[in-house]
């Protein structure tokens, strides 16, 4: 192992890209043209007015500083010291951000100690979809993302901060802060993890007793009980859903230290990350000599290779509407065919549950991110020429960090080879040639679906519709034991239009029972299913939704649905003039309210389509 490590160290990696990686991000760099400069005109403008408190009337500089310290005061009266912005998303329900309690106090002192000052320029809604999952306040869950932008636009809009670290991981946070940072795009930006929970009980149990639950064989006192053996302390679910896929990509995008995604809160590694990370967003600001803005850093080989890393881990098929978002926030335009011929190409290197039984502490301990990104920086699939807030290269993050002898920390090489290949795997051994995230389409629209989970016998389902305008009218059906033989259940009215397109995940045990069973079943949805995408196949995020006239609406009871994942064909079979002459269905009336759903009618009614990010700007 070599010695430590400084900001901008470079291991030697193969800098050959993979020829289909280097097509798929020069067709982004094409269309995107045009919307990436006005971008950047528009961060190079911000970027030149800066961040100037001396120009603020003496009022506007007073309200500002009011509240800070006397010796923070005089620092910000001179507007020479770097002045750091806090966003946060702490609350402390969410056992991911219950760490970030103690966090503003951690990064002001490092940042004095830098010779800068730090305040909480805001803080952001953050909801647990684990709390949420099939419930009404699901149907908020995807606005929150844009809500989460808006808000931590209005804690930077006063203008008093150099750089800005934000305080996030789960489902719709990190993406929405995303969002909101990429907005500001002329400021240095660093992104805090606080790291997942300890293992509690293993994920394959954890399902076993939820499906035993959901054939009546176990009841509720035992269901808890292993629910709360699973998710017991503060941190992130260990499961690799999305909050743990925000994390992985944050890493691999170059905006969290290196190593830092995976490593456990309230430990001594943590805290001195986490002061490392302050000390890092102070030193790229404009008043030193490494200025990096994050509207420079996220560029088409960033967004390229945050969708390399999504499918070399099988991550959250969320992120096949985030990582369009965020692009689009950057002036990228990213499309599902990217993301599909990627996976094409990419690798399956890790098996980690819903992929797996292993959980993330068990990817961390095997090689973690610096091995994952060695390996495929090694065989082109990453690009390395790209700018971090580590310095120039992503490969600088093939390293980790150890804490020394006094407290401090060194970064050193990271691991050569896994130290698990069950759990992660170099790509001479992948797990599977392809990422396993497809595209879906036909005549019934786009879709995509994540069959990494999946076996091979089932990436092919040709099956008679069970059509349903709720999820909850599919688990009636199946507890009356109305589902047998073999079926793709359609669950329709579950768009970001019609009701926000929550998660569907509280089908997964009963789907997962049937199939159990020997009956070949499938989901078709315009709704989402969520990181947790596991053995059952599921073509989800169907557009355009049934409200916004899409074909979802005119399948019925009966029709012959193909799913095709060798293919990519998603289609109903039936004739062609009698399909398109069908009257399409309505959604049932309901009046959308309770649970704050009345407060986002506007959010439903702009909502963009799924392929375009189902966002509302």
């Amino acid at each position: 192992m070599p010695g430590a490590v400084v900001p901008g160290t470079k291991w030697s990696c193969a800098m050959t890209i993979h020829p289909k990686v280097a097509e798929v991000t020069e067709r982004i760099r094409a269309r995107s043209v045009a919307s990436r400069a006005l971008y950047l005109k528009r961060v190079a403008a911000a970027a030149k007015a800066g961040t100037r408190r001396g120009s603020l009337a003496c009022g506007n500089l007073a309200h500002g500083f009011a509240a800070c310290g006397v010796e923070d005061k005089a620092a910000l009266k001179g507007d020479v010291v770097p002045n750091l912005g806090i966003i946060t998303a702490y609350n402390d329900m969410l056992s991911a951000h219950q760490p970030y309690e103690t966090y503003p106090e951690l990064i002001r002192h490092a940042a004095r100690e830098a010779g800068g000052v730090a305040q909480v320029a805001g803080g952001v809604p953050a909801m647990c979809d684990g709390v949420t999952q099939g419930q009404t306040g699901m149907e908020l869950s995807l606005f929150s993302r844009d809500a989460i932008a808006m808000s931590a636009a209005i804690g930077l809009s006063h203008n008093m901060f150099d750089a800005a670290v934000f305080l996030g991981i789960c489902d719709k946070i990190v993406p929405g802060l995303m969002i909101a940072a990429l907005s500001f795009g002329h400021l240095p930006t660093v992104f805090i993890p606080a790291g997942p929970m300890t293992t509690g009980l293993p994920n394959g149990e954890k399902a076993r007793i939820r499906q035993l639950y959901a054939e009546g064989k176990v009841g509720r006192p035992e269901l808890l009980e292993a629910e709360s053996a699973s998710y017991h302390g503060p941190g992130t679910c260990t499961f690799y859903g999305t909050a743990n896929t925000n994390q992985m990509m944050m890493e691999i995008m170059g905006l969290h230290l290196p190593g830092s995604s995976f490593v456990n809160p309230n430990t001594p590694l943590r805290e001195a990350l986490t002061k490392a990370a302050t000390k890092r967003a102070l030193a790229i600001t404009a008043l030193g000599n490494e200025f990096t803005p994050i509207g420079e850093i996220v560029d088409e080989k960033v967004i390229v290779n945050g969708v390399v890393g999504l499918n070399a881990t099988g991550g959250s098929t969320n992120h096949t509407m985030h990582l369009v978002a965020i692009a689009k926030a950057a002036g990228i335009q990213l499309t599902w065919d990217d993301f599909s011929d990627l996976s094409d190409v990419v690798p399956l290197l890790t098996r980690v549950y819903p992929n797996g039984l292993a959980d993330v502490n068990h990817f961390h301990a095997a090689g973690g991110m610096s091995f994952l990104i060695r390996e495929l920086l090694d065989a082109g699939y990453l690009h390395d020429d790209v700018k971090t807030i580590w310095g120039n290269g992503l490969s600088a993050y093939t390293v980790e960090p150890k804490l020394d002898a006094a407290g401090g920390i060194s970064w050193q090489e990271g691991a050569r080879e896994s130290l698990d290949e069950k759990v992660l795997a170099p790509v001479s051994k992948a797990f599977q040639p392809t990422g396993g995230l497809k595209l879906l389409s036909g005549n019934i629209g786009r879709a995509v679906i994540k069959i990494s989970a999946v076996k091979p016998d089932r990436h092919v389902i040709e099956a008679p519709a069970k059509v349903f305008d709720a999820q909850d009218d599919l688990l009636t059906a199946f507890k009356a034991g109305e589902l047998t033989g073999d079926f793709v259940a359609v669950i329709r009215f579950q768009g970001p239009k019609a009701n926000g397109m929550p998660e569907l995940h509280k089908l997964t045990p009963s789907l997962g029972i049937l199939q159990d069973r020997g009956q070949r079943v499938a989901l078709l949805t315009d709704g989402r299913m969520s990181g947790a995408s596991g053995k059952v196949p599921a073509a989800i995020h169907v557009t355009p939704e049934a409200l916004a006239g899409g074909p979802i609406a005119k399948i019925r009871d009966g029709d012959m649905i193909r799913i095709d994942c060798s293919t990519g064909a998603l289609d109903v079979l039936v004739d062609a003039a009698e399909f398109a002459a069908r009257p399409a269905a309505l959604r049932p009336e309901e009046e959308v309210y309770g649970m704050g759903r009345e407060l986002f009618e506007m959010f439903r009614a702009h909502a963009g389509a799924a392929e375009l990010g189902a966002g509302v700007f």
